[in-house]
């Protein structure tokens, strides 16, 4: 069982890419979204009124006005102290299972402190859209089954609840093993982890 800290809303820039009657292009820090008139981005950026001219965004109960192409500053004006944080419980065999995402695809993690990076099996990678065979590089691995040829792959994106790390290494293993994809220390030496009983905290790093 795992359950998410709700998410607390931190963010850098916003950017107007393009203006429509009703409806604005906005980037918020790196994620891009196309908003209507009440829309409301992942992180909290509502659209109030749009024009040719400009956006009106609403951010953590703030109005302002934003015109087409500049990048603007949020700063502490709009920032609330965040602290992305994620926790889980382990199960009955004392393992620690996650709901994530890879590249955007809903994924479920075995924590893995002793796994070097992320690793799946070609069942998983394929699954992902990854071509490996094309654009990993091929090595060969040791699992419970003997040596295995596999393939050495970077991820986009790996997110678990509100922690994202970009560019992560994993490895793509021929093959049923691993069952469930294991997050490696290529994601996990990114975080701060925190055990307390049964409940590990993820928190991280800045």
């Amino acid at each position: 069982m795992c359950c998410f800290v709700a998410p607390v809303l931190a963010i850098d820039t916003i950017q107007v890419l393009a203006l429509f009657k009703g409806k604005a292009v906005i980037k918020v820090d790196d994620e891009r979204y196309t908003l209507s008139i009440g829309d409301t981005s992942p992180e909290g950026v509502k659209l109030v009124n749009a024009d040719s001219e400009k956006a009106v965004l609403e951010v953590n109960g703030r109005k302002k006005s934003y015109a087409l192409g500049n990048a603007m500053s949020i700063g502490t004006k709009f920032r609330v102290p965040e602290e992305k944080m994620v926790q889980a419980y382990a199960d009955s065999r004392g393992m620690y299972h996650i709901q994530g995402s890879i590249n955007g695809y809903t994924m479920r993690f075995l924590v893995d402190t002793g796994a070097t990076v992320i690793a799946m099996n070609e069942v998983q990678g394929k699954r992902l859209g990854i071509d490996y065979k094309l654009n990993g590089k091929q090595m060969i691995v040791s699992t419970a089954s003997g040596m295995t040829k596999a393939y050495g792959v970077n991820l986009d994106v790996v997110k678990i609840g509100e922690i994202k790390i970009n560019n992560v290494q994993a490895v793509i293993i021929e093959g049923g093993f691993p069952t469930e994809v294991l997050l490696g220390m290529s994601f996990l030496g990114q975080v701060i982890i925190e055990r307390e009983g049964n409940l590990m905290r993820m928190k991280k790093k800045y």
